[in-house]
């Protein structure tokens, strides 16, 4: 009796011996070769610029105060000159000119008389005269500064220049006149300076590039970001249209979504560079690059893992956790069991990319060599292929939602996105197209081609 009962016992350990096997397979080990500097088609987005007279006019005045023109010398033509600015400038749109008009006081000492013999004759006679100058103003772009050229086109006398002489009033617009002259190209000049100082889009631009280009969160769920970087800016003639100086620029940039933790901004506002361009680029095809780190796949494919088992008669197992890495072109695809085999299996096979289900799958996935090797000697029923093609059927994770979900998570920023005052993002999202599927030694790169259009308004000026 007490044999027959160790014998069942040496049975029953023999049989929950049998019953958990372990599998000690050989890990590739990850390629260590740099990561892949793939290219990116640029994309184009179209980015109006747009400033009021009004906020030009406000700077204008801010740069433009007291003295415009001074001329302390009264000997060389009898003549003393101070001219100041006596009211706020106005700025209007003058059929596509700039149309400034500057109140101003003019201070004028005449010097009347002779020196003779060494002897002192003159006589100096002050006044002080109100007017309105106008001047037209061509513009130009150059340097991220509006550029004009003034001229004077009619100085206005609330009265006309008069002096006393013998107890009566004397017109000596004629010497007024010839003054007129001497500070013209002093005012035109003023203007000029003024209004370039005042109107410099560089800044107000690359402050709104710099939040244009920041993350921006998508999806929450599906942790998938929307990245611009900039590249190049081009800009055509500015023009005046109604009460604004706008400008059409367009941004060269490459549009990336980021699938896992949030990227970094990769806008560098000191390499952008400026270019005057007669027409703009017509090409708004948005080349999206979707990137899966190898950790987030790993997190998503574990997913598909869960609640799932792999059974032959008696025998299972279940998938408890999911790791991939690039191997020689490959994807591995390590799955940590739990059941009656415990260890880790490799699996190797190429990233594709299913249009149709919008999927990232792997093709031709089996197991590596060392791991089909262990198995068929330890647990053939696992290398059956039935088994393989429901892991292999697990081996996938969809990139649908994020793109729908990306549009949707788009949409918002689309619709009259204001990052910060006075830019404004509008935009459309059509069809997604997939190109190609690159890997580096760390993500998944998906290449995706998507038709619509995104304009970015800056409008204002600080």
């Amino acid at each position: 009796m007490r044999k027959i009962v160790w014998a069942a016992f040496a049975a029953f350990i023999a049989f929950s011996c049998s019953s958990t096997a372990k599998i000690e397979a050989m890990k590739p080990e990850p390629d260590d070769a740099a990561p892949l500097v793939y290219e990116t088609a640029p994309s184009f987005i179209n980015l109006p610029v747009s400033i009021k007279l009004k906020d030009i006019e406000g700077q204008v005045n801010k740069y433009t105060n007291g003295t415009i023109y001074e001329d302390t010398k009264i000997t060389d033509d009898d003549l003393e000159v101070r001219v100041v600015k006596q009211a706020p400038i106005s700025i209007q749109n003058a059929s596509g000119k700039i149309r400034t008009v500057l109140p101003l006081k003019v201070h004028v000492k005449y010097r009347i008389g002779t020196d003779k013999l060494g002897v002192d004759m003159y006589t100096i006679r002050e006044f002080h005269l109100n007017g309105v100058i106008t001047l037209l103003s061509q513009m130009t772009l150059n340097n991220w500064k509006l550029n004009t050229s003034t001229s004077l086109q009619s100085l206005d006398w609330n009265e006309s220049p008069t002096t006393t002489v013998m107890g009566k009033q004397v017109p000596i617009t004629y010497l007024i006149n010839p003054a007129i002259k001497l500070f013209k190209s002093k005012i035109e000049k003023t203007i000029d300076e003024s209004i370039e100082q005042a109107v410099d889009f560089k800044p107000q631009v690359l402050d709104a590039l710099s939040e244009v280009a920041a993350p921006y969160q998508m999806n929450e769920q599906y942790q998938t970001w929307l990245l611009i970087v900039p590249q190049e800016l081009y800009t055509t003639a500015s023009s005046i249209k109604n009460d604004a100086v706008s400008l059409q620029m367009g941004m060269k940039c490459v549009i990336e979504t980021i699938i896992g933790q949030k990227p970094q901004a990769k806008f560098n506002r000191d390499k952008i560079v400026l270019k005057p361009v007669t027409k703009m680029p017509d090409n708004i095809t948005a080349n999206i690059v979707a990137v899966s780190t190898y950790a987030d796949a790993s997190k998503l494919i574990s997913q598909n893992f869960a609640g799932m088992e792999f059974s032959s008669g008696k025998r299972k197992v279940k998938v408890q956790n999911v790791a991939l890495w690039h191997k020689s072109g490959k994807i591995v695809i390590a799955l940590d069991l739990l059941g009656s085999i415990n260890g880790t299996i490799y699996l190797a096979g190429f990233p594709q990319y299913n249009s149709q289900t919008k999927e990232i799958y792997f093709d031709q996935l089996e197991y590596v060599l060392d791991t089909k090797n262990k198995l068929l000697r330890t647990a053939n029923w696992l290398a059956e292929g039935m088994i393989l093609r429901k892991m292999q059927e697990a081996c996938r994770y969809s990139i649908k939602s994020n793109l729908d979900e990306g549009k949707q998570g788009m949409a918002p920023y689309l619709k009259n996105y204001s990052p910060m005052p006075g830019v404004f993002v509008n935009g459309t999202i059509g069809t997604v197209d997939f190109e190609k599927i690159q890997l580096t030694n760390k993500a998944i790169v998906a290449f995706l081609k998507v038709d619509g259009n995104v304009k970015v308004t800056v409008d204002g000026l600080k």
